[in-house]
């Protein structure tokens, strides 16, 4: 009696190709305007910051007359201003910058020495912060990032000084601002002050990164501020260093 063949075994189905995930789009690199009325300093300037991939400087002015239209007409994202140039110095140019254009840039201002009182009205006036002239490459590199990404470039014990100096003979009741923050947002007050970024007051403070940007948010809105620099400079004016901490 013949033995039946046994049945063929069945082929293995194709395993399915992997699907290839999908490559993000290069980000566009950082457009930078560079404002100052030394043509050596713009040119050093340039140099260091376009020898990175994802920096471009799109324009340059020597006169603060010159960069308020310019970076009007450029739209970029950081602009490095020198608050001495004639003709319309880094402060008036800031001011006229931030008031005219709905989406400003970031402006970080430029000095010789860290207690300029010209770096102080800058800050007053809305700029993210102040580097010195002096600064090194990573440090200017490391200011065009942060500010591009929405922080704000601190350096509290500058601050400190120029604040006491300018707030000397001001009167001792705190700002009526004071009285209206909560517990919390006197807390994120006070470390925001001191430097800190988001992440950091979150890990001092023990709550989530988003309860703190919420905090930042109100802490702005309550000092009429439009940035935490200028929040910072409010608690110094307003009493609310001097009184709490």
């Amino acid at each position: 009696m013949t033995t039946p063949m046994p049945a063929p075994a069945p082929l293995p189905l194709p395993l399915p190709l992997p699907v290839p995930l999908p490559v993000p789009a290069p980000r566009p690199p950082l457009r930078i305007v560079l404002c100052d009325d030394e043509r050596m300093v713009r040119t050093a300037l340039r140099v260091i910051l376009e020898a990175e991939a994802d920096l471009e400087v799109v324009g340059e002015a020597a006169t603060g007359a010159e960069a308020v239209p310019l970076v009007r007409s450029l739209a970029p994202d950081v602009v490095l201003m020198d608050v001495r140039m004639p003709e319309i110095d880094g402060i008036r140019a800031t001011e006229q910058i931030l008031a005219t254009m709905a989406e400003p840039p970031r402006i970080v201002v430029v000095t010789t020495f860290e207690n300029d009182a010209y770096v102080y009205d800058a800050l007053r006036a809305g700029a993210a912060g102040f580097l010195l002239k002096r600064a090194d490459p990573d440090e200017l590199i490391g200011a065009v990032r942060l500010v591009a990404r929405g922080d704000s470039l601190l350096f509290p014990a500058a601050v400190r000084s120029l604040a006491a100096a300018h707030t000397a003979g001001a009167p001792s009741a705190a700002a009526p601002w004071v009285a209206r923050l909560t517990e919390r947002e006197a807390d994120v007050l006070r470390l925001m002050a001191t430097g800190l970024s988001n992440h950091e007051m979150s890990e001092r403070l023990g709550v989530g990164p988003q309860t703190v940007k919420t905090h930042v948010a109100a802490v702005l809105t309550k000092t009429g501020s439009r940035d935490r620099t200028q929040a910072v400079i409010a608690a110094y004016e307003g009493g609310f260093i001097m009184k709490k901490g």
